[in-house]
């Protein structure tokens, strides 16, 4: 099959995500073109199946805020026209969705039809969709996608709850590739991190407010008077120079390395002990999972979609939001023993399994086939 692949091309989940199903796809044989403004960061290294469209946006000095939503449509058409494109996936609704409405009417009246599937992640819709400059669109854009998706039934249940749409929403889960994160970890680099076999914890987002990074670091710090130990905070966003300026003045700041972007998460995730993930909200957890396939326990809170993964005394902890003593003494609980450690640890793998990138493509595939024209 032909088919485009509408994304975010940042280390957001939903750009992760959209980026790694068309890697799947293309390794199944299918012409994969990815459509959005620079190439996607998880879109390395060349492959004959894979096709790349930029978004150009001219920019002119009539216009303030330059007209994005309109580009991309237009890229749209031209991608479908060219390249006997025959549905377009589209990942997060705004203005992925909205656009691509567009380009579906544009599209219709040179007499070419062209079936849109669109993927809900999470803050299109818990966030950015509820504000009242949207949300008519997204609404909209929403009831006219042919089919429409969530990654987890708690997202499913945000939408219904925050939109008045009749839609139908079929929940086809986030996954993760276990063969690429189940690695052995590398013992050079992890003493190169903890010299004197310290716990090593790990915690990766962008750095919104809803992620809540000063939990995270407020955890070790308690955790750390217990327990020698190490946090690395891998990614970027709005709020590390926050979290950077509440490390600089706490006695624990060497051990604590902001490692900042980093594409090949496999290579440092199988070195941590455990993943702290201690986010307002999320509507699934794509981090923590990829933490789980790398065999590590997982501290999280318990909202949204994480409890569809993180399962509860089993794969890790859960914990109410800002609930950091909470965090650290169930934290405590899986580091302070090694065959409680090893336990939990495999139980991580096992789950993770569940959303192997295996189980979950084809169901984008039975998707696809059933409106592909």
């Amino acid at each position: 099959m032909n088919i485009a692949i509408v994304c975010y091309p940042t280390f957001g989940g939903s750009g992760v995500l959209a980026t790694e199903l068309g890697k799947a796809l293309a390794d199944k044989g299918h012409n994969i073109h990815f459509i959005t403004y620079q190439q996607p960061v998880r879109l390395s290294g060349f492959h004959a199946n894979i096709f790349y469209h930029e978004v150009r946006v001219p920019t002119y000095p009539l216009f303030d805020f330059p007209p994005y939503e309109t580009a991309l449509a237009s890229t749209m058409v031209d991608v479908v026209m060219n390249n006997d494109i025959q549905l377009l996936h589209v990942h997060y609704a705004i203005p992925h969705a909205a656009a691509a409405y567009m380009a579906k009417q544009i599209l219709a009246k040179e007499g070419r039809k062209i079936p849109v599937i669109t993927t809900l992640h999470g803050t299109d819709i818990t966030l950015v969709g509820k504000d009242k400059t949207y949300s008519p669109v997204v609404t909209f854009s929403m009831e006219e996608s042919d089919i429409l998706t969530a990654v987890s039934y708690n997202l499913k249940e945000e939408t219904y709850k925050n939109f008045n749409i009749s839609k139908p929403i079929e929940v086809i889960h986030n996954f993760v590739d276990v063969e690429r994160f189940h690695k052995k970890p590398v013992d050079a680099f992890k003493k190169i991190v903890a010299p004197n076999g310290e716990k090593i914890l790990v915690h990766a987002s962008n750095f919104r407010k809803v992620k809540r990074v000063e939990d995270v670091i407020h955890t070790f710090l308690l955790l750390n008077e217990k327990l020698p130990c190490k946090l690395l905070l891998l990614g970027d966003g709005p709020e590390r120079h926050y979290a950077e300026s509440i490390c600089r003045d706490c006695v624990s700041a060497a051990n604590i390395k902001f490692l900042g972007k980093q594409e090949q998460m496999e290579d440092i995730l199988p070195i941590a002990d455990l993943f702290l993930l201690t986010s307002e909200y999320e509507s699934f957890g794509l981090a923590a999972l990829e933490a789980m396939a790398a065999e590590v326990p997982v501290i999280s809170t318990n909202a949204g979609g994480l409890p569809e993964i993180n399962i509860d005394g089993v794969t890790g902890y859960m914990s109410n939001v800002g609930d950091v003593e909470d965090m650290c003494a169930k934290a405590l609980l899986i580091l302070k023993e090694e065959s409680v450690h090893q336990s939990f640890k495999a139980n991580a793998l096992a789950q993770a399994q569940k959303f192997d990138i295996v189980n979950i493509v084809p169901k984008y595939e039975a998707l696809y086939k059933r409106v592909a024209v």
